[in-house]
């Protein structure tokens, strides 16, 4: 009770998970009372009604907290086996009064005790995937001798499964010592509301020695936990598991470097980032809770629309600082945005481009459903055997979407099993040719290719904007030349969202053009005769004089340039 009263004095979000919900929940605190041991939450349902989903099953609270001058960036403390009364309000609101457990201390099914890792406890996990060949950073968020609990970033879920064996688990302790042991992935589900999911992880074939050393890693891990918790005065010191090395300060203080730089983020940067996590979360429930959220992805393209119809400039601008999301993510929202203002530019009423936009955010969902041994990540440099595995990802997600009983509208499924075609009858998978394909599928073929030309893929340097539209040009046989032409009409030679070089020797990002498409307003972030020197200075037309004349689009990787700034 001390702890969750500790976070809830900071400012803090909630959020409840249970494997029937469509998707985690947000909730607020009304009241707790320490007596009785009772919270009383509140939920804004949105008018659906989600009382099938809370009565008589377990819920899980997460509570991710900021307490002041903590390097360490959050804390995040979850609550299992929550039971709920559950009130409906009105329509909107629900009022769920949980009993909470005696002690933080919770007991397993094997009779193991697990220890939280509370107030600012922090240990670094490495949970190695494939053997030489991938590895998964996390932090380490309860811990018993049967098993541990890893927050890791969703992006990285993708390649693990329930029920997968991994072959290592290390355990990094801030002084330095640490534990490995073999495990087996118990459960994963998403963790808190700002892109992780939390994996719990069964320790295997533990022998002698090494079940020796965990269990003096879980003692002094609750010798730690009830110190900062106060709930023994004969416990007045850290353990020295948990005093830092240099190693970790440094690890610390980069990480609270980090954090302040995505502080600056816009509320539409935001909004662009919750629903790329809502898309991994989308997958996250297609492999491992077997069942197609429906609600979340429709809830995402809603999201994706609103944003684009606030501040169409703004939301474009947004778009292209994803950079730092797995490129399958990426590729989709930047294609689903771009093709929602394409369609909307036509037809502001365009009866299509919801079920265009679900299918844009789907279609690319087959590859990381791909990844196992013969393909163990997305990111490295492919084999051939790999290139041509990949290209089964349009028939892998469909065949997916079919045993998961969920059937796309007509729009929907016209982008998922066309947006590789090509006219000439050279795209994949089945190699139709231009009369079998719509108009629908012309344009997103061209939004999609450019999009590929302009960011790194498979060790190939993205294209500059002309390039890339010179490359397209040059191919009409396979891309509809029409509709390049409307591309370059509302994007131009210097796309918003693009990094300019200017003959100053500054960079600069793009934020606006003017009506024949040059830039009419920047963002200077570098003044390249100071490397090191971050800038954040918005300039118009009238003040580029102090920058220098235009030079042309950079690819930001050349210069360093972080992938998230806004």
């Amino acid at each position: 009770m001390q702890v969750l009263q500790s976070l809830l004095k900071h400012e803090h979000e909630l959020s409840l998970f249970s494997a029937a919900l469509p998707g985690p929940l947000s909730v607020e605190c009304l009241e707790i009372d320490l007596n009785a041991a009772r919270l009383t939450l509140e939920v804004d349902a949105g008018g659906r009604d989600i009382e099938p989903y809370l009565v008589d099953r377990p819920l899980t609270l997460d509570i991710e907290a900021r307490r002041p001058g903590d390097a360490a960036g959050h804390d995040v403390h979850s609550i299992d086996q929550l039971r709920a009364r559950v009130l409906k309000v009105d329509s909107q609101t629900y009022r769920l009064d949980c009993q909470l457990p005696e002690s933080v201390f919770m007991k397993e099914s094997r009779g193991a005790v697990r220890i939280p890792f509370v107030l600012g406890m922090r240990v670094r996990v490495e949970v190695e995937v494939y053997r030489h060949e991938l590895s998964v950073p996390g932090l380490l968020r309860n811990l018993s001798v049967g098993g541990c609990m890893v927050d890791i970033d969703i992006a990285d879920s993708i390649a693990l499964s329930v029920g997968q064996v991994v072959p290592g688990v290390t355990l990094s302790f801030p002084n330095g010592e640490s534990f490995h042991a073999e495990g087996r992935i118990a459960h994963l589900r998403p963790f808190g509301k700002h892109g992780h999911a939390a994996v719990g992880i069964q320790f295997l074939n533990l022998e002698r020695p090494r079940a020796e050393l965990l269990f003096h890693f879980v003692a002094e891990t609750e010798r730690e936990a009830v110190y900062r918790c106060g709930l023994n005065d004969k416990v007045a010191t850290h353990s020295p598991l948990f005093i830092p090395g240099a190693k970790e300060k440094r690890l610390v203080q980069h990480e609270e470097q980090e954090r302040r730089k995505r502080t600056r983020q816009s509320p539409l940067l935001r909004g662009v980032l919750e629903i790329a996590h809502q898309v991994q979360l989308v997958l996250m429930y297609m492999k491992n809770q077997h069942r197609f959220p429906e609600e979340m992805l429709y809830d995402s393209a809603d999201a994706l629309l609103f944003m684009l119809g606030q501040d169409r400039k703004a939301f474009l601008y947004a778009l292209v600082f994803l950079r730092d999301e797995p490129g399958w993510v990426r590729h989709a929202i930047q294609v689903a945005g771009q093709l929602a203002d394409l369609m909307l530019l036509r037809d502001p009423h365009a009866p299509q481009v919801r079920e265009a936009v679900v299918g844009a955010l789907l279609h690319t969902m087959g590859k990381p459903l791909l990844i196992g041994e013969a393909l163990p990540t997305l990111k490295s440099h492919m084999k051939p055997q790999q290139k041509a595995l990949l290209k089964t990802h349009v028939d892998t997600l469909l065949a997916r979407l079919e045993a998961l009983g969920w059937e796309p509208s007509p729009s929907c499924r016209d982008v998922l099993e066309n947006a590789n075609e090509r006219l000439d009858g050279g795209g994949y998978p089945a190699g139709k040719r231009e009369a079998e394909l719509s108009e629908l599928v012309r344009l997103v073929s061209v939004v999609k290719v450019i999009n590929k030309l302009t960011h790194e893929r498979n060790g190939i340097p993205p294209r500059p904007p002309l390039d890339a539209y010179r490359w397209v040009n040059d191919r009409p046989e396979t891309y509809d030349k029409t509709v390049l032409v409307e591309y370059i009409q509302h994007y131009g030679l210097y796309p918003i969202g693009s990094l300019a070089k200017f003959s100053g020797g500054f960079l600069a990002w793009i934020m606006d053009v003017d009506a024949k498409g040059m830039p009419c307003k920047v963002d200077v972030i570098k003044n390249l005769a100071f490397p090191h020197t971050h800038i954040d200075s918005e300039l118009t037309t009238g003040d580029f004089g102090q920058i220098g004349k235009l030079e042309g689009v950079v690819d930001p990787a050349d210069y360093d340039i972080p992938p998230v700034q806004h």
